[in-house]
């Protein structure tokens, strides 16, 4: 994969990433706090209604101001905000957190603010409620406290129970602060709800249990930040999605013009980085799919028209078969057929040879073979098949060291002896094959002493049924296809087919140049 893509892919990734972390750690922390300053009033009001009902009640509970901070002062004085003032007016009770603990301020009956400040509220507030339920059960007589236990429990919110030394055995620290102060908090877990033991005038032990403290980690704040953190991801997920799916449906969309025979639309690879390789690779294909449809196209028509000519004649000497007066004038006629299913079935492998090396590739088995021997054994058949023609092969001093290369021995042989039997059917009376060998090339030089081919021909002669001089190619038996043959062998190969003109002989020279060595 890219570095590039990988890299933007990364950052949008880590951006999203801390973004959502930003904004879950803002909400958690804002919804907590409103929730925290409700659950710290929630719990204060018991005990803030209790002490705003009592006439005087640093006169009542004179340990208060002493241990807790506690303090009356007029309600003009030093008014709280505005909404903290309507809510007093209310009476209900308003707690804010400051540095030193919580502050909570309650409306009495008798006009004054009540202004408390607890260190720890859900400690301060469990022992400040034990301490006033253990002074006003310690004057009831013991069949009147079951009575009293239940109204301080609901006035105070907290449950209030004897403690059975049967069924309960209290650890030995609790019953040393109780015998010590007459009162033991117990809050193990801080999760669990508060305990406080309470040691009567007679002996009487009591237990008060509060509500659980505030828990920051509930279970619908931790829906919500989940859900703010879902929708986040899922937007950013859309974004990502969007784009790719735009970017497939322009692909989807050249597919479907493709499909419809717009064999020259292509994907705009600018548009998106996601799909940028796949646009390419695509266009890749669609430039393959259109110059495999022009080529059947063209080898159609050509077909077409090579095919006529033979069939003609064949069609021609059936005819003339039924006229002939003697045996040899229809031996002569049979034999002209024979020659021309002759021409067609060479035309017919030129053109399967071709088809097969143009439309996707053969399946080449590269072998290491002798260059030099291949080209030594084409010129001897091409020698004995013409020897009028002074056929020769040349190679380049030290050869032997280089002659070893990667080849598929069937193709190679082919390539090379369509370049020596189309310069024999050119030449006037010589052909040399020049074998040039090193350790990174093979390069193989076939000249003649022909005409040539003009300059502005020599890309047109690797054309499939290109023909320079059509009545030329009928005298040589050829049918244009011996070139394209030879470019697509050296494709496969790895390497090029190519024409000049020959500085020693005159005539044309074509040049096959392939790497020695195939990658793995």
């Amino acid at each position: 994969m890219p570095l590039t893509p990988f890299l933007k892919m990364f950052g949008r990734l880590l951006l999203v990433t801390l973004l959502i972390l930003a904004l879950c750690a803002g909400l958690f922390t804002g919804v907590n706090a409103v929730r925290e300053r409700h659950w710290n009033e929630r719990f204060a009001t018991p005990l803030m209604d209790w002490l705003a009902s009592a006439p005087n009640p640093l006169v009542s509970y004179p340990w208060l101001s002493a241990l807790y901070d506690m303090e009356l002062r007029p309600g003009d004085h030093n008014d709280p905000e505005p909404v903290d003032h309507e809510r007093l007016a209310y009476g209900q009770a308003v707690a804010e957190i400051q540095g030193l603990g919580v502050r909570v301020r309650r409306l009495s009956e008798t006009g004054n603010i009540i202004d408390v400040t607890f260190q720890d509220l859900y400690r301060d507030i469990g022992e400040v409620s034990a301490l006033i339920i253990l002074t006003h059960l310690n004057p009831l007589l013991p069949d009147e406290r079951p009575a009293g236990m239940d109204s301080l429990g609901r006035e105070l919110g907290a449950t209030i129970s004897f403690v059975d030394e049967e069924s309960e055995s209290l650890e030995t620290p609790t019953l040393e602060r109780l015998v010590e102060r007459g009162m033991a908090y117990v809050h193990r877990d801080a999760g669990e709800r508060a305990r406080v033991y309470l040691r009567l005038n007679d002996g009487t032990v009591v237990e008060v249990r509060y509500q659980a403290p505030f828990n920051p980690l509930a279970w619908p704040v931790l829906l919500l930040v989940f859900v703010l953190a879902a929708s986040i991801a899922g937007f950013f997920l859309f974004l990502l999605l969007r784009d790719v799916d735009r970017n497939l449906r322009a692909v989807e969309s050249v597919a479907i013009r493709i499909a419809r025979g717009e064999l020259d639309a292509r994907v705009d690879t600018s548009r998106g980085t996601l799909v940028r390789r796949l646009g390419k690779s695509f266009n890749s294909m669609a430039e393959h799919i259109q110059r495999l449809v022009e080529i059947q196209r063209e080898m159609i028509h050509a077909v077409s028209h090579e095919l006529r000519t033979p069939v003609a004649r064949i069609r021609f000497g059936v005819q003339m078969i039924e006229d002939c007066p003697d045996e040899a004038s229809m031996n002569k006629q049979l034999a002209g057929i024979d020659g021309d299913i002759q021409e067609l079935d060479e035309l017919i492998d030129e053109i399967l040879t071709y088809a097969r090396l143009e439309q996707g590739g053969p399946i080449m088995s590269f072998q290491e073979i002798s260059v030099p021997d291949i080209v030594q054994q084409v010129v001897e058949e091409q020698q004995r098949l013409r020897p009028d023609m002074a056929f020769s092969a040349q190679f380049c001093e030290g050869y032997e060291e280089w002659s070893l290369s990667d080849a598929e021995p069937r193709y190679i042989h082919r390539a090379i002896q369509n370049l020596v039997g189309n310069a024999g059917r050119y030449a006037n009376g010589q052909v040399r094959v020049k074998c040039q060998l090193d350790a990174q090339t093979c390069r193989i030089d076939v000249e003649d002493d022909g005409p040539g081919i003009p300059e502005g021909d020599w890309e047109k002669v690797f054309t499939a049924f290109a023909r320079l001089d059509d009545s030329r190619t009928r005298t040589s038996g050829g049918y244009g296809l011996g070139l394209s043959i030879v470019r697509r062998i050296l494709y496969w190969h790895g390497g090029q087919a190519f024409v000049t003109r020959s500085e020693a002989l005159g005539g044309a020279e074509f040049s096959l140049v392939w790497p020695r060595r195939q990658p793995q």
